[in-house]
């Protein structure tokens, strides 16, 4: 039976970062997924140009940026591994990129790149260090042996046979986006070995609303404009000044994605159609000079097929502005710039760029991402650990790994 220091189940950003970083420690790393493509969340995202980090993460806060039961779980780990680690290595392997938007980095040409960067840093293993990549090759059972010797107290019995290991890092992911092979064997193998879970849920997700409610809404899909959106009270208040898209059956864009990871369901979201002016000042204003329809004195501050939706939901709002009440006026900027409406739900894990929840980081180590089960690691996304949209969610992926991959080297080849 071939026995290895580390089995990675998990191929994706944090597996393949991990693999590399522990084989540069010099251990011997197994790395395997049931998947036969590599990084498959890293070739899709980001349109095919991967949003790879964030240079605005503050590691001092970074609850500013993350979310889970404890986000300040992350900071040791974000602390020690920062976006500008990871910019420099991306440097040393001459890869072009550029900054998008709010701090958000993008390969210049490929995602590619970035999976065949990782890839090579896997071969760079130090010391005797290496690693072997298996797929697609799927775990089957991990079984956990007191009386073994500490080398082999690991038993993991894959599709392509058993092997051992002193120790087993669990980089699986969470459940979106099952087309490209989410499952929930991190969230098994955790509750296996009696760890804590946070029930997962979709994140950055659009959202959906009833569809006979949604009628009146339905006919400015594809629609996109900037907005202050809001949800939650007081202390959960959270809020985010970003673009929203409409469609079909809801709202998306990158702010409705952003708001979804802290919506509740039965609550509401709130949002500012016109965030840059004060309607009401703007059309009591328009009032005293302008003989133009509502609609028409609308689109100066919103698109038009948005002022024409909202000027005919209301008799009151369909006549030159100079002719309207004050009340109506006032009543028609109130629903523009303070619009509620609560959500049926959202568009699942299908179309979620990330799952909220995961493994309960009160049973894990900030610093080394073991868990109270000797020898057993959790990194990434399977962790109730979730970044804001924007290269966030990758920077945790490559600091949790880095984390990891330097504890296991310490554990298991000290120098």
């Amino acid at each position: 039976m071939k026995s290895f220091d580390v089995v990675i189940v998990g191929a994706g950003a944090a597996g393949l970062f991990c693999a590399g970083v522990a084989a540069q420690q010099g251990l011997q790393v197994l790395l395997l997924d049931h998947s036969d493509k590599v990084a498959e969340k890293i070739r899709i995202s980001g349109g095919g140009r991967s949003n790879f980090t964030n240079r605005e993460l503050d590691v001092r806060a970074p609850h500013k940026h993350f979310l889970g039961n404890n986000p300040q779980f992350c900071r040791s780990a974000l602390s020690r591994y920062t976006p500008q680690d990871f910019i420099a290595l991306v440097q040393r392997h001459n890869i072009p990129f550029h900054e998008k938007h709010k701090g958000q980095l993008f390969c210049d040409r490929s995602a590619e790149d970035l999976i065949q960067m990782l890839l090579r840093e896997c071969d760079a293993g130090a010391n005797g260090g290496s690693v072997t990549r298996l797929q697609p090759c799927s775990l089957k059972a991990l079984r956990f042996r007191d009386a073994a010797p500490l080398s082999e107290r690991y038993e993991v019995d894959t599709s392509l046979g058993t092997v051992t290991a002193q120790a087993v890092v669990v980089a699986t992911g969470g459940l979106s986006i099952p087309k490209i092979g989410a499952t929930d064997l991190g969230y098994r193998l955790a509750q296996q070995f009696g760890l804590g879970l946070v029930e997962p849920r979709p994140g950055l997700v659009p959202l959906t609303f009833d569809g006979e409610a949604w009628a009146p809404y339905a006919q400015l899909s594809g629609l996109s404009l900037p907005v202050k959106i809001e949800t939650g009270s007081k202390k959960t208040l959270q809020s985010f000044d970003e673009d929203l898209l409409f469609t079909h059956r809801g709202l998306s864009g990158p702010g409705v994605l952003q708001i979804s990871s802290y919506w509740q369901v039965g609550t509401d979201i709130r949002l500012n159609l016109a965030p840059e002016v004060d309607l009401q000042d703007a059309l009591m204003a328009a009032k005293q000079h302008s003989k133009k329809r509502i609609a028409n004195e609308l689109a100066a501050w919103v698109p038009s097929r948005l002022a024409d939706a909202w000027a005919s939901q209301d008799a009151a709002w369909q006549r030159p502005v100079i002719e309207a009440s004050d009340k109506a006026l006032t009543q028609l900027a109130e629903r523009l710039s303070r619009w509620s409406l609560t959500p049926t739900g959202s568009e699942g894990y299908k179309k979620a760029e990330v799952t909220v929840g995961g493994v309960d980081t009160r049973d894990l180590s900030q610093q080394t991402m073991e868990s109270k089960q000797s020898g057993l690691y959790f990194i990434g996304e399977v962790v109730d650990i979730t970044g804001w949209l924007g290269g966030y969610n990758f920077q945790w992926a490559w600091a949790s790994a880095h984390a990891c991959g330097l504890a296991l080297g310490a554990a298991i080849r000290p120098s």
